[in-house]
Parts: structure tokens; C-alpha cells; sequence
């Protein structure tokens, strides 16, 4: 890797931000926390080989980043970004030249990429796309503009919650179209419906089947005509306006008239301008919550790039009135505002954590919107494996965040713990035996359909662990036990005569055959292999050194995980970005090193967070790659946490392991307008001590009331 070429390059992109914006706005403050955020972060390709742990197949990209460019709010109902393929994760690929329109939906997994425009002049037939280049593309938070070179039009995009401004700049004035792509997404379109109000306005609808977007969009020049063909609609503008076209949309997931209140509510008269203007303070604002000092100016742009990619989801789902669509396809209004399911796979170790330290409220608004969903379904929500609303919802309850229905959510998340048919599949079995047993598949390969038994059982009982906390909380003590003792489940995985967690088929035996390197989707672990779920009980990790046979054999096989090179015959397109057997391109063994400190050797587990910080984030020939998919923001919030010195290792428990921050002094503004102060003392990267407001800490983990009571955090490191 050539640090000495992706330093310049991302110091470049970092000085174009602040520039661009400082034009762009006069009324920026000397303080923009937003300059430093570099929106391209994550959507450039991963091609070093050395990185990657593989030479990837011809024509395949490695799910890297997976991350848009666009404008958007925190967490926002409204994502609106540039598309350059469909079906591609956000939409969005760095090294491609074409842009085919501009999506106002977002997630960063392939789905939404909904109600695609595009402005277009010229002589191009169906399908419109144009040429662009990157010298002329900006992007900051609440910002994007490119220049279509096919059509000869500046566009700049912004957004406000629920709606997205755009303005396009023709040089042919006497040719404006604005083409509505409205039977593409990244979901499959069922049908869609546009129609023309009056001389300036259109209404529509993209059906997805599930997931209905309704639209109501105002124009600043009169439309001439509008043409509906089989695939997509084309607004004819009338010649003669010379100014730049201004396109105001709002969106709804309830109904157009919805969507009308949301754009005159939010947008109404103002201008592009104001909207951006209002865009930047939001962030800001949010940005500003976390003021650091110290570092290199590249460490400071991909923190505060990582702090902003860490608020775009889960996404706003109410209308301005109340109003949204429940999961039984209901329309009602209630008293919270209603959020998308978050990823909680990929960020209940992290993501959501931080979420709830800085958005309490909202967060609390997320957790009743689950709470919505099962009280229809029966169980709480999950997504895509493991059941870990129970973290989620026991440490945000444990931080004071009560604005949800707590007992409703504790009765949901007990069903799921014990009943079948819901959230948790294979949970008879695992009530039964303790484990889920694996299939025998005689040669079972990467895509090999199983139960995944590894993986479901460890989480499961990481789960248990933490729903035991709240049964503990909220006084039932029966439930309480039991789930305790069954958050040692992932004992039944861990196969004393090879050290590793292994899959066990229902009579008991191991799985064979069994290769400790060979990564499965869903064979025995998720995602993985052996090496990278064989460190995974964050919420009882003496034990895990225990089971090792103690220290010193647990810290020789942790040392093997971050030394033993990756086989590359092995390849599995979401498992990259690897440091000997560990993978950070993905979560599973996001945890892993942090480990170290459990054998009293903080300063091994320091020397793998940093190798991972300086050259895993930000890397490539433009500077702009990550090592993996940010899956809705887990792998940014990796390197928040990791860059602060706190992370979250035991979400549950409402504790921090402490490492050693990356700056040398940060200024946390806390809820209540308290701040804490993290203080690093020292130029080495060996921990010595560790001490809140006077009183040294015993061990390494600072408890979540420091965030509650303020002050200050001094972390000392050895002399050199």
C-alpha cells in the first residue's frame, strides 16, 4: 500500500470540500465540522490484492463501501444521490463515467434507489444517460452537484427531510426535457403512474409492491408537454426561461397528498440556497457534538466523513403530519415518528450505540417503531440474522431512553426468545439442545444453503445475555435466570480438541469436513469462517479465555488470527479486507481486537486497532476506498469508536473498553448540555492508566454514566 500517495490525495479532496463549501455558502462558520466530511469516502473500488486477500474474479467488484455521494439529512426520509448502475448497492460506483439520473432513496444495500430524474437536451433516445467527470462533481453533506457533459447541464441537488431541491443549469435553453425514470429502482417496479397538475406541477406514484413512494414535484419554467411511454415519462419545459430550472419534490410513503404537504411545509418558496444553507447547519450541528484536536489532517476528514456516514440510516418514515404506512399496510398517525428498521445485524455492535448517545429522542422513536411492527407480527423485528433488537433495546433502556413502550418491547422480545415461528428460526432446537445443529452436506462449498447453526447460536446467546439484563431490570427474575444460563450456549460450539467454534450435526458429532480457513455464507457460520467466530462472546469473555485452556493459549491463537495469511482460493465476495484470518471488510469479528485485553496485553489489542485505522480506511488509488461494506454505517462507527478510544464491545452493558484515542484531546457535548473531555497524556501507544474526573479506573472500561455525569477522562500512556 502506498500511504505516501493516499495521504496528498485525500488532504486534496479534504481542501476542495472546504473551498467548495466556503463559495457555496457565505454564512458558513469558521467552525464547519462539515468540511472535513468527504461524501466520496467509501464509494471508490477495492483493488489492492493485499487488501482484498484475493484476486477477485474478472468483472467483479469486491462489495467495498457500498456507500452514495448524495444529499441528505440525518437520517432523513429524503437520500438524494447520483445513480450510476442499478442493482450495485447504493447505486453508485466511483470508476464508472455515466450517470443514468438522480435517486431520491438511498440505503446502501440493494434496495430503494427510488423516483430516479434526469435532466436531458439533445438528440440521446431511451436509455438517457450522460458522460461525467469527477473534476467537475462536488460533494458535502447536504450538497452534490456534477456536470452532465452528454447534455450540457449543471445540476445541483440538495434536501430537507421528507424533499430534495434541483437545480439545473442548461447551456441549450431551447431544448429542456427532465426525464422521470419511474419504472426503475433497485427494487423490482410493479407499476408506476405520473400525471401533470396545472402549468408546473406533477404527481406520481413508484409502486414496489411493498413499499409504495408517492411524489409531488413543482417546477420553476412552465411545462410544454408531457410524454408517458411504456418505461419512463419525459416533461417537454417551454422555451424561452433562460434562468436555471428549479425542480422541488416531496416525498411520501402515504399518499401524494402527503407528499404536497411535505414539499410546501419543508421546501415551499425558498430557495436552493437557503435549503443548502439549512443543510450544512443541521449537520453542523450534529457534527459538532464531537470536537476533536490533534491528529492528522486525513484522521480528522475520514472521523468526521465515518460521524456522517454514521447518521444516514435508519430513515424517516412519517409525513410532516403524523400520518405513515404500518407494516400491515395501514395508514395511521401515532404519537412517535416512525423509522425504518434499522440494520441490526450489522450495527447493533456499534451504530446504535452511538445513535442513542447523540439522538436519544430519535432513538427512542426507532425502538417504538419495532415495537409497532411486532405488536402486528407477534415477535420484534429482526434483520437478516441473529435477534439483536434485545442488545438494541436493553442498553438504549439502560442509557434513560424511555420514550417507548418498554414492557410492550420486553413481551415482543420474550416471544422471540421462546416462541416459534418468529424472529428466531431453529429456536426449538435451541431451547432443546442448547445448539442448532448443521446439515450434513458431504462437500458443502461458500454458497452452500444451511442453518448457519455456528453463528445463530453464539448470537443467540449474546442475545439472551442482554435480554436477561432487562428481564433482571424490569424485576423478572425467572426469566432472568434462565436466559443467563442460556447465554452460555455457545459453549456446546466450541470444539476443545481443534480450538475452534465448529459446526455439530444433530446426533452431537462435529461437522465434517471441517476447514478452520474455508468461508461460508450460511454453512455453519454466516458470513465467515471459523477463525472469525471463534472469538465471539462479547458478553463473557473470561470464559471464552477459559475454554482456551487460559491466557497464555488464548493469546497464541489470537495471535494467529491476525497473522496467519488468507488462503486466496478462498474467496467470497463480502469476505475481504483481511489481516491474517481476521476480517474487517465485515462484522462478524469486528470485536476480535479487542480481545487481547482479556489476557492483560491492551497494547497487542492497540496495535492491531491502529494498523486497522491508518490502513484500512481511506485507502486505494484515490484515497476514497474502504476494506469492506460501511453496511449502513457499522464500519464508520468502527472507526469512531476505535478513533475516540471507547468502544462498545458488550452493547448491553452500557460499558466502553478504552484504548488509546487517535487525537490528543476530544470535547464530548453531552444531552444536557454537559461536556466530557477525553484527554490523551503521552506519545506512546502503551496504555498506563485510565482515570474519570480524579478516580483511577481498576480495570479498562469506563462505565455509560460518565456521559451522564461529564467531566473529564484522562487516558496516560507509557513513556516511550
Amino acid at each position: 500500500m502506498n500511504n505516501k500517495f493516499i495521504y496528498p490525495i485525500f488532504l486534496l479532496s479534504i481542501c476542495f470540500i472546504i473551498s467548495s463549501c466556503q463559495n457555496q455558502n457565505a454564512e458558513v462558520s469558521n467552525e464547519n465540522f462539515t468540511a472535513f466530511v468527504d461524501p466520496f469516502l467509501g464509494t471508490a473500488p477495492l483493488t489492492d490484492t493485499n487488501i482484498i486477500g484475493y484476486t477477485p474474479p474478472k468483472d467483479w467488484r469486491v462489495w467495498a463501501g457500498l456507500v452514495f455521494p448524495g444529499t441528505s439529512l440525518p437520517n432523513a426520509m429524503v437520500q438524494l444521490s447520483p445513480i450510476t448502475e442499478y442493482r450495485t448497492g447504493a447505486g453508485y460506483e466511483y470508476e464508472d463515467t455515466e450517470i443514468l439520473g438522480f435517486t431520491h432513496t438511498n440505503k446502501g444495500h440493494w434496495n430503494y434507489c427510488n423516483i430516479p430524474i434526469l435532466p436531458v437536451s439533445g438528440s440521446k433516445s431511451y436509455p438517457y444517460k450522460s458522460k461525467f467527470l469527477h473534476k467537475k462533481e462536488k460533494a458535502s453533506p447536504a450538497y452534490y452537484q456534477v456536470y452532465l457533459e452528454d447534455f450540457k447541464v449543471d445540476v445541483r441537488l440538495s434536501s430537507t427531510l421528507r424533499c430534495g431541491i434541483h437545480e439545473y443549469t442548461f447551456e441549450n435553453n431551447h431544448d429542456k426535457r427532465v426525464l422521470f425514470d419511474l419504472n426503475k429502482a433497485n427494487n423490482r417496479v410493479v407499476n408506476w403512474e405520473i400525471n401533470k397538475i396545472g402549468t408546473k406541477e406533477l404527481e406520481g406514484v413508484q409502486n414496489m409492491g411493498r413499499d409504495k413512494v408517492y411524489f409531488y414535484a413543482t417546477l420553476s419554467q412552465e411545462i410544454e408537454q408531457l410524454d408517458i411511454e411504456d418505461n419512463y415519462a419525459m416533461i417537454r419545459l417551454k422555451d424561452g426561461d433562460s434562468g436555471p430550472l428549479i425542480l422541488k419534490i416531496g416525498l411520501s410513503f402515504v399518499s401524494i397528498k402527503n407528499a404536497k404537504e411535505n414539499l410546501n411545509a419543508e421546501i415551499g418558496m425558498k430557495s436552493f440556497d437557503e435549503i443548502h444553507a439549512e443543510g450544512v447547519k443541521e449537520w453542523d450541528t450534529l457534527l459538532s457534538r464531537i470536537k476533536v484536536e490533534g491528529g492528522s489532517e486525513r484522521e480528522k476528514g475520514i472521523f468526521y466523513s465515518s460521524l456522517y456516514r454514521s447518521f444516514l440510516w435508519p430513515a424517516l418514515r412519517s409525513d410532516l403530519n403524523g400520518e405513515f404506512t404500518d407494516e400491515a399496510g395501514k395508514i395511521r398517525k401515532e404519537k412517535f415518528d416512525y423509522y425504518t428498521l434499522p440494520s441490526l445485524w450489522d450495527t447493533y455492535r456499534n451504530k446504535l450505540v452511538l445513535l442513542g448517545m447523540l439522538r436519544p429522542e430519535l432513538t427512542g422513536n426507532v425502538i417504538q417503531s419495532m415495537v409497532d411492527r411486532g405488536t402486528i407480527t407477534g415477535f420484534i423485528p429482526t434483520f437478516f440474522h441473529g435477534d439483536h433488537a434485545a442488545p438494541f433495546i436493553a442498553g438504549s433502556y439502560f442509557k434513560g431512553i424511555t420514550n417507548f413502550d418498554v414492557q410492550k418491547a420486553y413481551e415482543l422480545l420474550l416471544n422471540n426468545a421462546y416462541k416459534g415461528g418468529g424472529t428466531r428460526p431453529h429456536i426449538e432446537e435451541y431451547i432443546a439442545k442448547g445448539y442448532i445443529s448443521e446439515l450434513a452436506v458431504e462437500k458443502p462449498h461458500v454458497e452452500t444453503r444451511g442453518r448457519a447453526g455456528v453463528s445463530k447460536t453464539l448470537e443467540y446467546a449474546h442475545d439472551d445475555y442482554a435480554l436477561s439484563l432487562l428481564a433482571e431490570k424490569l424485576g423478572d427474575s425467572v426469566h432472568a435466570k434462565d436466559l443467563m444460563k442460556r447465554s452460555e450456549n455457545y459453549k456446546y460450539m466450541f470444539d476443545k480438541k481443534t480450538k475452534f467454534m465448529r459446526g455439530r450435526f444433530d446426533n452431537g458429532d462435529w461437522v465434517i469436513p471441517f476447514d478452520p480457513q474455508y468461508p461460508y455464507y450460511e454453512y455453519m457460520y454466516r458470513e465467515a469462517n471459523a477463525w472469525q467466530l471463534s472469538f465471539y462472546v462479547p458478553h463473557d469473555m473470561p470464559s471464552l479465555v477459559n475454554l482456551y485452556g487460559g491466557k497464555e493459549p488464548f493469546e497464541k491463537k489470537l495471535d494467529s488470527l491476525f497473522s496467519m495469511p488468507w488462503n486466496p482460493n478462498h474467496i467470497a465476495r463480502n469476505v475481504s479486507g483481511f489481516l491474517g484470518q481476521y476480517c474487517h471488510g465485515n462484522q462478524p469479528d469486528h470485536e476480535s481486537p479487542f480481545a487481547y485485553y482479556f489476557v492483560d496485553k491492551p497494547e497487542k489489542s492497540q496495535a492491531v486497532i491502529d494498523k486497522l485505522l491508518k490502513d484500512y480506511y481511506g485507502i486505494g488509488a484515490y484515497g476514497l476506498a474502504l476494506s469492506g461494506m460501511d453496511d449502513a454505517g457499522e464500519m464508520s462507527s468502527w472507526y469512531v469508536f476505535s478513533a475516540l478510544g471507547l468502544y462498545p464491545l458488550s452493547t448491553a452493558d452500557n460499558e466502553y473498553i478504552t484504548t488509546i484515542p487517535i487525537f490528543d484531546e476530544i470535547k464530548w457535548q453531552l444531552n444536557d448540555g454537559k461536556e466530557l473531555t477525553i484527554s490523551k497524556k503521552g506519545t506512546s501507544r502503551k496504555l498506563k492508566s485510565i482515570e474519570i474526573n480524579g478516580k483511577t479506573l481498576k480495570d479498562h472500561f469506563v462505565p455509560y454514566s460518565v456521559f451522564e455525569t461529564g467531566g473529564v477522562l484522562n487516558i496516560e500512556t507509557e513513556n516511550q
